[in-house]
């Protein structure tokens, strides 16, 4: 009997068959790991990004400043406004929402007191783009605060919120607690509730 050499053209086309059928699983879940990784990844500079962000918001409010010459923080339904001890003064301060990006301003550090009346005023008119402007946390839906007064949250837009006279007379809240609602384009999902409690710096 003649031995039998090398393959027939069956077994190469099952084996090339075998071959390409793992290869193709193994493509598979290659491409599932990379996919996986991208987005576990996306998410992680998501949540960094968002943490970045409310500690700018926690850094601002630790730094709260009454000069009794413009309101120490004020919201308007819209804008949170705020003045902040910097190191070269006293900044104006800005939070509000704009086309689902919750945007920062701040304005130079000032050490006059009309220097500092004109801030606030500029504070009024801001339109996005102005110098100081930063579009700090993108995908927001809304937002909303709320103060810590006589042992209960409370909004500050509320008549019991509100002074009849001089709105620099105004009691500051003992805390202040940020809610935000993040859109699907955010990348990520829910609400955000942060509360801090202010320790407020005053001349």
């Amino acid at each position: 009997m003649r031995r039998r050499q090398g393959f027939t053209l069956i077994e190469v086309l099952v084996t090339v068959a075998i071959l390409a059928i793992v290869a193709g699983l193994a493509w598979r879940g290659v491409d599932g790991i990379v996919r996986t990784k991208e987005i576990a990844e996306a998410r992680l500079d998501q949540v960094l990004r968002l943490n970045t962000v409310l500690a700018q918001w926690e850094a601002d409010l630790a730094a709260l400043h009454d000069t009794r010459v413009v309101p120490a923080l004020s919201f308007d339904g819209g804008a949170a406004r705020l003045t902040r001890r910097s190191e070269h003064g006293v900044q104006m301060v800005v939070w509000t929402l704009r086309g689902r990006q919750w945007h920062r301003w701040a304005s130079a550090p000032v050490t006059r007191r009309a220097e500092l009346q004109d801030a606030w005023m500029r504070s009024l008119q801001l339109l996005g783009g102005e110098p100081g402007d930063l579009a700090a946390l993108p995908g927001v839906g809304q937002w909303q605060l709320y103060f810590w007064r006589n042992n209960a949250w409370t909004n500050p837009q509320s008549t019991g919120d509100q002074s009849a006279g001089d709105p620099r007379a105004q009691a500051l809240p003992q805390g202040v607690r940020l809610v935000l609602t993040l859109a699907p384009e955010s990348g990520l999902s829910g609400e955000v509730t942060r509360d801090i409690v202010l320790r407020l710096r005053a001349e």
